[in-house]
């Protein structure tokens, strides 16, 4: 019976053992092809349009100062077949030149609807209630894509219950659902050639070549190949239909990206600051001020005790010493770490301009490990 007993609890300890290890095992990131890498010549264009909104309650252009609104007014009726007498002067408060953008994506069609965005370019005070006037949108070569109209909806108006506090945002930019119609789509290289190039969002040349693995893995040897750290050339089915099944199976393959390279975002306006992973600091001494960093690294040995077995490790303990005037605080850990400094420095008060002068010293003199980007 004791034996028994025993058995369950050395599996039991075995269990809960093997379930601490898992839940502490380094987390495995899978993503897929799609995710990482976009197909050249699969892009969204950018479409750009001038048009006129009509209907508005008194507040569209003043056209004294917007002599573009009228100049556009006047050569819309005459296509029309309006004849305005020369010499006469148009007082025109509902009308308010306008702006129309929007994107493309790929593989439209004609009839297909896009959504757009209209945005006063004169001195007009709202666009709410207006209609925009049937507007053509054209791409970076001058030809017409697609055409755009509707009624204009500018959000962000609001008031409370009791009608004594109101909330006003930006009134000269609206959005039009489905306000673009799609005229001519735009020719795609992706169905010519016996193969396809897979462009990665970010260059790395460790992430291309596990792609390319990836890829061969899937559908077998020489399928792929990369070109750069960006570009790979994969090869595909001459047919149309058959090529499009193969994008969606090699789109779905996941691939556990490489690491990317440590870098810290810092905001001087804001004074924030972001790290993708844990960026460390060697050994170095800034003075700013009336503040001063140091740090410093302490390479000890841990002895392991007399029953253990086991062989001396060397350990690098790091003290960090932020001062500021006559006080200062002092962190003990091992391994100097980027975010314990700046916790600290935000903790005696140091500004963003604090930092980021702090920062660009450590950049410079090599301390800190990683890219330093200022936005």
């Amino acid at each position: 019976m004791k034996l028994f007993f025993r058995s369950h609890v050395i599996s039991l300890v075995l269990f809960c053992q093997l379930l601490f290890g898992l839940s502490f095992a380094p987390e495995c990131r899978a993503e897929r092809i799609k995710d990482l890498a976009g197909v050249q010549g699969v892009r969204q264009n950018q479409l750009l349009g001038y048009g006129l909104v009509v209907g508005l309650d008194g507040s569209g252009d003043q056209t004294t100062q917007t002599p573009f609104t009228v100049q556009s007014i006047i050569s819309m009726l005459q296509q029309l077949g309006v004849v305005i007498p020369t010499g006469t002067s148009l007082q025109l408060k509902n009308v308010a030149a306008v702006m129309v953008t929007t994107s493309l994506p790929p593989f439209a069609q004609p009839g297909q609807t896009l959504d757009i965005t209209v945005s006063s370019m004169g001195n007009a005070k709202s666009l709410r209630g207006g209609t925009l006037l049937m507007t053509p949108l054209k791409g970076a070569d001058g030809q017409i894509y697609a055409m755009a109209q509707g009624n204009v909806l500018v959000s962000g108006v609001g008031a409370s219950a009791n009608g004594s506090k109101a909330q006003v945002n930006h009134l000269d930019v609206g959005r039009i659902s489905g306000g673009a119609t799609v005229e001519r789509a735009v020719p795609n290289a992706i169905a010519q050639g016996p193969t396809i190039q897979l462009e990665l969002n970010a260059s790395d040349f460790s992430t291309a070549s596990r792609v390319v693995d990836a890829i061969n893995r899937r559908f077998g040897a020489d399928t792929a190949a990369a070109i750069d750290g960006r570009a790979i050339q994969v090869k595909a089915p001459a047919n149309p239909d058959q090529r499009v099944t193969f994008l969606g199976m090699l789109e779905s393959i996941d691939v556990t990206p490489a690491q990317n390279v440590a870098k810290v975002i810092l905001n001087g306006r804001t004074g924030s600051i972001v790290m993708n992973q844990a960026v460390t600091l060697e050994a170095c001494a800034v003075a700013h001020g009336n503040l001063s960093v140091t740090v410093n690294t302490d390479n000890s040995v841990s002895q392991p005790n007399a029953l253990a077995g086991g062989q001396t490790t060397p350990v690098a303990n790091s003290t960090i010493t932020i001062a500021k005037d006559a006080g200062q605080l002092q962190l003990l850990k091992a391994g100097a770490s980027l975010a314990d400094v700046v916790k600290a420095l935000n903790s005696i008060g140091a500004t963003p301009q604090d930092l980021l002068a702090i920062l660009q010293a450590m950049k410079a003199s090599g301390a800190l490990r990683a890219e330093l980007e200022i936005i």
